[in-house]
């Protein structure tokens, strides 16, 4: 088939690679120029793995290209897939401002019948204000559909290609068949709803497994103080299969572009439709109060944080989680501030994120170093804040001889006792019990 995605953020550009990798011939578009010729001349913009050796392999057969002439890749093309942003308004609702202007573009470019499928993350009822706006500007006859991705930063490729489920959201039996044809060759569960419906799965998908690791982060915390190992606990409630084990990972919470602004948005939804959703709102607020926990534990050990002035602490991790250089929300993000406020000198790392962290959030106090054992020098502390592989391969032997107190404070609960043989690492994480010299002093301070 020929399709144009317009938008290259994640959402497209992983999507227009891997259309292409199925043998369709894409054209991804975006305003932004200085991207598209990034693009054009071989490059990735975001770090995601796989992406760009799809991306090489496909450009190379003729089958993906990249412009920023919206009208032109619309007319060559039999199915428009948005995939724009929808960053979140003042009040936590979706800005459909590039939706409507992308809407707005397909219809000055209508020349035949076309599927306009809208892959962006959006309110329930989005679709119908695309249809209405692009049937304001054409007499052509089209047909809207929502297929909405639930792909995951870090293993985007695979999850695209190697889907749970398609939605397609669709009132048309042409539309229906012609996207049945397009994603028949990823996987045999595909679910054919009406629109509004698709919309919302994709808003109660993110919510509920937002609401996952939010309970498993106050079963961490209550555990902390009765003495329990959350990740036995996590592990005896996942082998019911009413329950899983995905999404138990106890650790400093969520972060990220879906997550938060996914479930601030269902909220509004929720309000704008004059329902209180009570239960989703605690959901956000526990996740916005977890990452804090590694500050409590830093007070804890170091002592009160005007006592942390001039001290350097050790961050491990910007990235919002491995595999991905995003930072869009990251824990780090609040974690390194508060340090910085109370007079610590941060030393971050992060095998990818450096840039894009530096871009959000840059501060005089802050050290950026070249490897997790710089940023361990002369450190009172570590913080580990991003599950890296880089990072379970540490040798705290050498760790150790280089700061001037053997203190790891794991956010992600990578590490166990056997990673610590023979050093005086003193070892706390989320929900189990710490280990080391003075845990003891520790668990008091804790409650």
């Amino acid at each position: 088939m020929n399709i144009a995605v317009i938008g290259t953020g994640y959402v497209g550009l992983v999507s227009g690679v891997c259309y292409a990798e199925l043998g369709n011939h894409v054209i991804c578009v975006d305003k932004e120029k200085d991207k598209i010729r990034v693009l054009q001349e071989g490059g990735i913009p975001i770090y995601e793995p796989g992406l760009k050796q799809l991306a090489d392999h496909n450009r190379e057969l003729g089958r993906l290209q990249f412009t920023f002439d919206t009208l032109e890749a619309v007319r060559q093309s039999d199915v428009v897939i948005i995939a724009v942003g929808t960053p979140p308004g003042p009040r936590g609702e979706a800005d459909l401002q590039y939706i409507e202007a992308a809407a707005r573009e397909i219809g000055d470019a209508m020349n035949g019948y076309k599927v306009v499928v809208v892959k962006s993350t959006v309110p329930v009822g989005t679709n119908e204000k695309v249809q209405q706006i692009v049937r304001s500007r054409t007499d052509q006859v089209f047909d809207i559909a929502s297929v909405p991705e639930f792909l995951r930063e870090g293993s985007a490729v695979r999850d695209t290609l190697y889907p749970d489920r398609i939605v397609i959201g669709a009132e048309s039996p042409q539309a229906v068949e012609l996207l049945k044809q397009l994603h028949q060759s990823l996987t045999p569960e595909i679910i054919v709803t009406d629109i509004r419906s698709a919309e919302m799965i994709k808003y109660a998908s993110n919510a509920f497994l937002a609401t996952k690791i939010s309970f498993i982060n106050e079963i961490a915390n209550i555990c902390e103080k009765v003495g329990a190992d959350v990740t036995e606990v996590a592990t005896g409630m996942g082998l019911d299969h009413r329950i899983g084990p995905h999404f138990l990972q106890a650790g400093i919470g969520y972060g990220g572009s879906c997550f938060p602004k996914d479930t601030k948005a269902l909220i509004q939804i929720a309000g704008n439709a004059d329902y209180d959703f009570k239960l989703l709102k605690s959901v956000v607020e526990v996740n916005r109060q977890q990452r804090f926990g590694i500050i409590d534990k830093l007070i804890a050990t170091i002592g009160p944080m005007q006592r942390m002035e001039g001290k350097k602490v050790g961050v491990w991790g910007l990235a919002f989680k491995p595999d991905t250089d995003d930072v869009r929300e990251a824990p780090a993000l609040d974690i390194v501030q508060t340090l910085i406020e109370h007079g610590a000198i941060p030393k971050v790392y992060d095998p990818v994120a450096m840039d894009n962290f530096r871009s959000v959030l840059d501060h005089p106090s802050i050290h950026w170093c070249r490897s997790a054992l710089e940023a361990a020098e002369e450190a009172e502390a570590i913080c580990l804040l991003t599950e890296w592989k880089e990072f379970k391969q540490t040798d705290f032997k050498a760790v150790e001889q280089v700061m001037l107190r053997p203190l790891l404070i794991d956010g992600r609960n990578i590490f166990g006792p056997q990673h610590f043989k023979d050093t005086q690492f003193l070892y706390y994480s989320v929900g189990r019990p710490a280990f080391g010299q003075g845990h003891g002093a520790m668990q008091t301070l804790m409650g």
